[in-house]
């Protein structure tokens, strides 16, 4: 993590209030049958043996303020990588008591020129508003919807949807660093990057795949592959 932090509590204030809202509107994972239902992190064998759609549930007696608190979106994350960005994420990993609630949070960092690459989210919708600095956003529509873009420059105090599980991305136009946050709607909405998906897949997809798919030179499919997997290994 890189030192200093930003700080814009009215900005602040005004995402995590149209992150409620959105949520009331339209929430993807399951609602709550009870108050809350705070995710139990266990080492018991006979508990991690079973999947669950979600996380179990801890004792209510044993919840404490700390299992809805997180402060690692305060400090600015280190972007010193080949993308220029740095993904902080507040889910259900991070904050236990957003088990069941249906709703994370995620800091996004951009050095100048920095990208967030084109990726989906699984499992959520996103709505993202810029803090600091100038972002040229979008997303892609889906094949039945002739796969249009939907763009935007965006500036501080700027919002923008990037509906259900639509290839989005945002870059970093300014030349200075930039920063967003992130509400989804999912305790645990995923990411799948296209390009590592495709060419840093494990085991890697046969060559002969990607080259016919993407209509380029089996020599330049290997080498994005030797590229993604080396980034991934």
């Amino acid at each position: 993590m890189m030192k200093g932090a930003t700080h814009c509590p009215a900005a602040a204030a005004f995402a995590l209030l149209a992150l409620a809202t959105f949520h009331l509107v339209s929430a993807f994972d399951p609602s709550p049958l009870q108050d809350f239902c705070v995710a139990l992190n266990t080492t018991n064998t006979d508990i991690s043996a079973v999947f669950v759609n979600g996380r179990f549930c801890k004792d209510p007696k044993m919840v404490t303020p700390e299992d809805f608190f997180f402060s690692g979106l305060r400090m600015r994350g280190n972007t010193s990588n080949p993308l220029g960005s740095i993904v902080t994420q507040a889910n259900v990993q991070q904050i236990a008591g957003l088990n069941t609630l249906g709703i994370s949070l995620a800091r996004i960092d951009y050095a100048p020129g920095g990208l967030n690459p084109p990726h989906i989210h699984p499992r959520a919708t996103e709505v993202l508003m810029v803090m600091e600095g100038t972002l040229y956003v979008g997303f892609v529509t889906s094949n039945d919807n002739g796969n249009r873009l939907f763009s935007k420059v965006l500036y501080k105090g700027d919002v923008f949807v990037f509906p259900f599980a639509q290839i989005h991305f945002q870059l970093n136009i300014g030349k200075v660093n930039a920063v967003a946050v992130s509400s989804l709607s999912s305790q645990f909405p995923g990411v799948t990057t296209i390009a590592k998906a495709v060419f840093g897949s494990n085991p890697s997809i046969n060559p002969d795949v990607l080259t016919k798919a993407f209509q380029v030179d089996k020599n330049v499919v290997q080498y994005l592959q030797n590229q993604f997997w080396y980034d991934n290994n």
